[in-house]
């Protein structure tokens, strides 16, 4: 608050030095003009030049604008008729009287226009910030509101489950579940989206990002019946958050793996190039439609998996957001020989 008192007292007197030496350098040019009759298109000319320049920085309000330049023009106008009525000045002369204070007014229209026009960008900037601020605390609120009763839901299933139970209805507690956990992740995706947005989610430290792919292969590959390539190349350290990037490449896995018939082909690879390091995952499915190309990383969309649960919509997105947060890229596209491939890129520091 202070330091914005500071920054309006400062324009103040900036604004105030402007209107003070624009009325000196007007003064002088009248003088000028009633000095050296003869000679007054130059004053004349240079006046309404300064007028104008400092119009520039300093907007004045419109009739005060409008009343200066008539009480200027029919001052300087009367000098230099009276000038040319004793022969000192050549009557062509006094076309510049009309002239010069139409094209300040014109130059005065057009600043005032550019004016109007960055407040109403400021405006509608104003307007989809609040927006953004809005659809950040829907996303915590929603998180927090969905999380509860999840975990109170799954609470009295698994008490039930613990029960003997024929099959049928043990294969509606499996659903149920099942749709519980779907719930829980889309609750988890969505807080990570509310902390990514507010742009203090990142807590960046020396990781291997080498080590992470092994790690995430290992796991995957463990309850997955595809059959997965890993070549993980020393990348060295660099400096991520270790939990949002283990987040990614766990999406974009478990985007391969749904796509990606059993018996199918994983790819996982990891390189460096410079000062930059590239994770590329390959799958051996159909690939992306073209029309879906576009919207792979946008929220809520989502294609239907054809070898597992249909997802929140949400992984992609946070993975894209989370390469985006640490300075990188996240693309997506087909690979010639059939099958998807994502491509993670990351700044070694």
């Amino acid at each position: 608050m202070a330091r914005r008192l500071h920054l309006l007292r400062s324009r103040r007197r900036v604004n105030v030095a402007i209107d003070v030496a624009v009325a000196a350098f007007v003064v002088a040019m009248m003088g000028l003009i009633f000095a050296r009759p003869g000679h007054e298109a130059g004053p004349f000319h240079i006046m309404f030049l300064a007028v104008a320049i400092a119009y520039g920085y300093r907007i004045w309000p419109l009739v005060p604008t409008i009343a200066a330049t008539v009480v200027i023009t029919l001052l300087s106008g009367w000098l230099m008729i009276i000038h040319a009525s004793e022969g000192r000045l050549a009557d062509p002369e006094l076309a510049e009287i009309p002239l010069m204070p139409l094209v300040l007014l014109v130059m005065v229209w057009h600043a005032r226009r550019r004016v109007a026009a960055v407040e109403q960008l400021k405006a509608i900037a104003g307007r989809q910030l609040d927006a953004v601020d809005r659809e950040r605390e829907f996303f915590r609120d929603a998180s927090h509101a969905i999380r509860t009763p999840v975990t109170i839901a799954r609470g009295h299933l698994e008490l039930v489950a613990g029960e003997r139970l024929d099959d049928e209805v043990r294969s509606d507690l499996s659903v149920a579940m099942l749709q519980l956990d779907r719930m829980s992740s889309l609750s988890n995706r969505l807080l990570a989206v509310a902390r990514l947005d507010s742009g203090s989610a990142l807590s960046k430290q020396p990781t291997d990002l080498g080590d992470l792919v092994g790690e995430l292969a290992a796991n995957w590959s463990a309850g997955s019946d595809r059959i997965w390539h890993v070549d993980p190349q020393p990348t060295g350290l660099i400096m991520a958050d270790p939990e949002w990037i283990e987040m990614t490449l766990d999406a974009l896995v478990e985007n391969a793996v749904k796509f990606t018939p059993p018996g199918g082909v994983i790819s996982l690879r990891c390189t460096r190039r410079g000062d930059r390091c590239t994770v590329e995952v390959r799958d051996s499915g159909p690939g992306i439609e073209p029309a879906d190309m576009p919207h792979v990383f946008d929220r809520f969309w989502h294609r239907n998996p054809p070898y597992g649960a249909m997802g929140t919509g949400l992984g992609l997105s946070v993975a894209r957001s989370t390469a985006i947060a640490h300075g990188g890229t996240l693309t997506a596209r087909n690979d010639p020989a059939g099958g998807a491939v994502f491509v993670l890129e990351l700044p070694r520091s």
